[in-house]
């Protein structure tokens, strides 16, 4: 007997998703609520569970086609694995003309073309770029799936003479050696990025004004009460949460910076829900800390823990995404030295946080070094003056160059 496998809800105003891959292959013993498929929608990877315990059946869309809420993917057969055979058979003849060239081509034993097929496109291509043979490489994702750390991994510790794998993709016979092409769909998020970004800058009067920041007294505060503050509430003191109260600090004297346009109108928020840019698997994505104008930076550094760990581990749900009314990236933690942050819309405005670096500054009439962090606010000039960005700004920089400001509200 198969029971049919469909695509749940996914949330909110979200219709339609992307198959991302098949987790579980025709054949294949399946339990009760097992991911059986990754759905990729417009903000996040969704895993598709087993609505019964029995045998992987027919996968009914192939990898990279897209699927509406309720559609039906797959079957999942009752008992054990004599009823797979048959399925098994059928499903390659869909999945194949869909299925990427290069995944087929990657490793050349049967074994192998599995173990690619359940790659990510990014994954596969850094197999491709460091000449990797990824049925050799012991995965660490979820159910022994290659991630890139394991690839890059495995790169570094290959021979010296194993470049040689190059050469055999080579597109034809007059190029170059080494030199080759890949063409990879973009993911769903990875499109809704480009228009969401895109639309950012035809839509806003985008403007952005920087100031920097002495970090001398944040870091001398953190290294003072490092232990006791991990000790105490089980999260190490970062950055993020003094930026994200001196963002609310701010944002209650300039609110335009938390508001939003809504046709010919005004949104002011009388609250403070701050989208924090994350790295995950797919990209950066920017989950909400919600209410952050009313927590304390124990429960801020716990929120931003707690939602980076489930960007990494691909477990952010919708809910998780939507909603935010001023957004922080930090590129610092990848080295950037400054930048122009683009709006997340509907948002209004987005600061920008960067790396520190030991830097020449005049104190007092003298020449002194001192830890200094470019910032940078990113603005739609429509709701928001030149005067207002300035002055949001600035009072960012004396809240982190004297945290007490913080604790007194000044």
């Amino acid at each position: 007997m198969s029971t049919e496998v469909k695509v749940p809800t996914l949330g909110e105003s979200v219709t339609e998703a992307t198959i991302g891959e098949w987790l579980k292959k025709p054949g294949e013993a399946v339990a009760l609520d097992e991911p059986i498929a990754s759905l990729e929608t417009d903000k996040v990877a969704v895993e598709v569970p087993s609505p019964v315990a029995g045998v992987m059946g027919q996968q009914l869309v192939a990898v990279g086609e897209t699927v509406n809420v309720g559609a039906t993917i797959a079957t999942v057969e009752a008992g054990g694995a004599a009823a797979a055979p048959a399925p098994a058979a059928a499903a390659p003849a869909k999945a194949e003309a869909a299925a990427p060239a290069p995944a087929a081509t990657a490793a050349p034993a049967a074994d192998g073309v599995d173990t690619v097929t359940t790659m990510s496109p990014a994954v596969r291509r850094l197999v491709l770029e460091h000449g990797v043979d990824p049925t050799k490489i012991q995965g660490s994702g979820k159910d022994g799936r290659l991630t890139k750390e394991d690839v890059l991994a495995a790169a570094s510790n290959a021979p010296a003479a194993a470049p040689a794998p190059a050469a055999a993709p080579a597109p034809a016979a007059s190029a170059a050696p080494g030199r080759r092409e890949e063409r990879v769909k973009m993911t769903r998020m990875r499109q809704t990025i480009a228009k969401r970004l895109k639309s950012a800058q035809d839509t806003a009067a985008m403007l952005t004004t920087f100031n920097d920041v002495d970090m001398s007294a944040v870091m001398a505060t953190r290294d003072k009460y490092r232990e006791s503050f991990e000790k105490k509430h089980g999260v190490r003191l970062g950055f993020m949460s003094f930026f994200t109260k001196a963002v609310a600090l701010a944002a209650h004297d300039i609110p335009a910076v938390n508001a939003r346009i809504d046709g010919d109108e005004i949104v002011y928020h009388d609250y403070l829900d701050v989208s924090v840019a994350v790295s995950a698997p797919n990209g950066l994505v920017v989950p909400v800390v919600r209410n952050a104008d009313s927590m304390s930076f124990a429960d801020i550094e716990k929120a931003i823990a707690d939602l980076g760990k489930r960007a990494k581990d691909g477990t952010l749900t919708m809910d998780d995404m939507t909603g935010g009314t001023f957004t922080i990236s930090n590129g610092g933690v990848f080295g950037g030295l400054m930048s122009t942050p683009i709006i997340n819309p509907p948002q209004s405005a987005v600061l920008g946080l960067h790396r520190i670096e030991d830097r020449p500054v005049v104190r007092n009439g003298e020449i002194v070094i001192r830890p200094m962090m470019y910032i940078a606010m990113s603005y739609d000039h429509r709701l928001i003056d030149g005067r207002e960005a300035v002055t949001f700004l600035k009072t960012i920089k004396e809240a982190i160059e004297d945290p007490t400001r913080l604790l007194i509200d000044l």
